[in-house]
This record gives structure tokens, sequence and C-alpha cells, in this order.
């Protein structure tokens, strides 16, 4: 990744943190759902800080002298994911420089939306690309099938128009606490199953599952196997995919940098457009 990228990202977020905690203390926030695990409840202070891959270069192997410094040759379809963070997006500038698919960052826990998701959503169809939505997951929130309920409520959908990607599911380490969210491997597997379980039985789609190699080993203990039913968009920023999680084969998307020629990440689909509209179009 841009390690100049991300210093100046971190800036950004230290000079912001203070007030965007304020403005969303301004609001209280629903409480959290009963159903689901209890254990080190998150604090969520800051989700519009929090978005696909925002975890990412803390903890993956970095390029000696600590910082992972990589420019990739990529290959594949262009595109993109943005979240609260971007603000209002310059869609048509995004097209311009090739980009075909977008994810937009909707809701976080059951208690989050990203408050510029329509213009996020809407603008990214408009200008031509194909776009999907993405759900922040926080495990020890809620259960899976509540937060996908959420997500589905608040954008996450997916109708056959072939502009519209299936949900996207991102699962990485918890920015606000213990890495695995307080549960098991086993608890982590059955969580993301009723996540992928329920937006199915809403959408007849599976959802997209966003997660680095290493977190997926950690967290889930490799004992799921999801590569039958859900596409996989694989975070590395060391300048290649890299090893795939459980029993993937091969990654649908690859995010490879935090910054660069779009508006936050910067993805890679694995294979020509016509391959973005088929998993649009199911």
């Amino acid at each position: 990744m841009n390690w100049h990228g991300l210093v100046r990202k971190r800036a950004a977020l230290a000079a912001g943190a203070a007030l965007a905690c304020v403005a969303l203390g301004a609001t209280a926030l629903p409480a959290a759902a009963a159903d689901g695990p209890t254990t080190a409840k998150n604090s969520i202070t800051h989700p519009e800080l929090d978005w696909a891959g925002s975890q990412i270069a803390k903890h993956q192997a970095a390029a000696p002298g600590g910082h992972t410094v990589v420019t990739p040759n990529v290959a594949g379809t262009p595109g993109l994911d943005v979240s609260g963070y971007q603000g209002n997006v310059n869609w048509a500038s995004v097209a311009a420089n090739g980009g075909r698919f977008a994810y937009i960052k909707a809701t976080e826990s059951t208690s989050y939306t990203n408050p510029y998701f329509t213009q996020q959503y809407n603008g990214s169809y408009n200008a031509g690309l194909i776009r999907g939505a993405y759900h922040f997951a926080t495990p020890n929130t809620s259960s899976g099938a509540a937060q996908a309920d959420y997500f589905l409520a608040h954008g996450g959908g997916w109708s056959k128009d072939g502009k519209t990607l299936p949900g996207m599911l991102d699962i990485e380490w918890n920015p606000y606490g213990a890495t695995c969210y307080g549960l098991s491997a086993s608890a982590m597997v059955n969580w993301i199953l009723s996540f992928s379980n329920e937006y199915h039985a809403k959408t007849t789609r599976w959802v997209t599952i966003y997660t680095a190699t290493s977190w997926w080993s950690q967290c889930t203990g490799n004992t799921g196997d999801f590569s039958s039913t859900n596409p996989l968009a694989l975070a590395n920023y060391n300048g290649s995919p890299g090893p795939m999680p459980y029993h993937w084969p091969y990654q649908t998307i690859w995010q490879y940098a935090d910054s660069g020629i779009f508006p936050g990440d910067q993805d890679a689909f694995n294979g020509d457009f016509s391959r973005v509209q088929a998993l649009a179009n199911g």
C-alpha cells in the first residue's frame, strides 16, 4: 500500500476523531440487539471511520523497514469501495478514470447507517458503474441474522437489474477491541453462516465475503467452508492477492491498496467486465 497515503489518513483520523465522536455523541444510538453474543460488547463510537480495510494495514505483514510499500501490477476490472469517510464522491471522475464497479458501506452493527450512502450508491449507478452495498460486521453486538436484516432494511438489498452486486459482508479485525470479537472459532463460523443464510433467504443471493487470510485463519480456525457459495473479496496490500482463505480457490475481488486513482480503497475484479455483469445478474 501507499504508506504516505496511510500517514495522511491516520493524520486525518487523529485530527477528526474528537470532532466525530462529539458529533455522534449528540444523537443517542439505538441499543444493540439482545439476540446475539454478549461477551466484550463493542463501544461503537466512530463507525464512519471504520471501512472495508481500515484494519488491514495495521495487521498485515509489512515490507522491510516496517511499512508496506508496494505498487502491484494489477490485472482485471478496476473498481473501488467507499464509506462515509469519503463523503460525497465525484462519480463522473471515477468513471472517467476507468472505474467499472463499486461497493459502498451501508451499515454497521444494528445502529449505524452511512450518511452519504444515497449519494454514493445512486451516484455510482448514475455514472454507469455496477455497484453493491456492504455491511461492517460486529459479531459481538447482535446475531448474524439480525445484522443481515438491518443491512437489508438500510440499502443492502439486491435486484436483478444488471447494475446491482449482491451485498458484501465485511468481516475483519475488530477496530474496537478483541481481534475475534470475543467469539470462539465455531461461534464465528456460525455467526457468518447466520448472516449469509439470512441474506440468501431474503434475496436468493449469497453475500460476497470480504476478509483477509490471516484474520480468517485466526478467527474461524479454518473450520468454515464458504467457498462453494460465497464469492470472496480478499484484502492484501503486499503486491499480490497471496494465499487464499480456507478452501477458496481464488478471489473474485482483490482489494490491493487503500489509496490510488479512485477515492477510497482500490479494487480489482478477477475477470473482465462481463464477469462483473455475471455476478450482478446472479
